[in-house]
């Protein structure tokens, strides 16, 4: 797992796939574009007990498959990075400052 900047998130050439792992309601007040929601219950759950958790999409994608999580304020999207790189990603990165400091820098 590799922190990662909101700047550089939205400066990366080759944007990684973005999981919001906030809750529903959370992701639908606004999300950065391209992201898919998963959240991080359900990620948990998912990994752990049975995958079937997971949404189809998720389930398909490869390991080599990079990944960035965000949440609110970074507190839960390390939990998912790291529960991530557990399940055999290898390469995932965790957007530090969340969706709060996306939004201070007007991303």
């Amino acid at each position: 797992m590799v922190d990662l900047s909101p700047t550089d998130l939205a400066q990366a050439p080759n944007a990684p796939l973005v999981i919001d792992v906030r809750s529903g309601l959370e992701y639908r007040t606004g999300h950065v574009s391209g992201a898919r929601n998963l959240s991080l219950p359900r990620i948990l759950l998912g990994l752990g007990v049975s995958r079937w958790f997971l949404p189809q999409w998720f389930r398909e994608l490869s390991p080599d498959q990079p990944i960035a999580v965000i949440c609110l304020t970074a507190h839960r999207s390390p939990i998912a990075a790291k529960q991530l790189v557990k399940a055999g990603f290898t390469t995932v990165y965790n957007i530090t400052g969340g969706m709060v400091e996306w939004r201070r820098l007007s991303l």
